[in-house]
């Protein structure tokens, strides 16, 4: 089979992720790994989203053969500590109020593996957000109006989250939600599949 007759998965269920992709114009499929993402011990905030986002991709492996999986992990942290999803109004109410004012690191791991030979690429896109000092009304608002309770930081830079920061800084605004697409497109590359080159529908 060659590179570009394998299929491209995406082993992730998470929607932001499927949209990022989506902007390459590229058929592929979405699989969600079954894994343990709990950090291991004395591993930092970097290798933790590196390792997770390998053992993504080569879970998926484990059922398709023949492709080209693409593995994402993202870890927030801020002053070290790291910082998950709110999953709610409350959680995320407390943490845009330790954010404010603080920035935060978001270590977005990719790895783009072919399960065919086994050969795995991978790398991290760090970026920085700072948040702007916020009073409690505008969290308030912002949060009634946005509800981004599945997003870690409690805030969507793509929507009205942007009213809330400072600065937003890295190489690839992708990877602030969570797929590095700039990385993704060289990886690609250097498995012979050009995606300015490929036909189309």
């Amino acid at each position: 089979m060659s590179v570009s007759a394998k299929t491209l998965i995406l082993a992730s269920s998470s929607r932001y992720r499927r949209e990022v992709l989506e902007k390459l114009h590229l058929p592929f499929a979405c699989i969600s790994p079954d894994i343990d993402e709990t950090p291991l011990t004395n591993e930092n905030p970097a290798q933790t989203s590196l390792r997770l986002a390998e053992s993504k991709a080569r879970k998926v492996a484990e059922t398709q053969p023949h492709a080209l999986i693409i593995g994402c992990d993202q870890v927030a942290t801020v002053d070290g500590l790291q910082i998950g999803k709110p999953g709610n109004h409350e959680n995320a109410v407390r943490q845009l109020t330790m954010l404010s004012g603080r920035e935060v690191i978001f270590h977005s791991a990719l790895c783009l593996y072919d399960s065919a030979s086994q050969q795995m690429q991978s790398t991290i896109v760090p970026y920085y957000v700072k948040f702007k000092t916020l009073t409690p009304l505008q969290i308030e608002t912002y949060l009634r109006l946005e509800q981004p309770y599945d997003c870690a930081g409690s805030a969507k830079s793509e929507g009205m989250g942007i009213a809330l920061l400072d600065y937003m800084r890295g190489d690839d605004p992708n990877a602030l939600i969570g797929l590095p697409v700039i990385a993704l497109v060289n990886m690609l590359q250097q498995v012979g599949v050009d995606v300015l080159s490929l036909p189309r529908q």
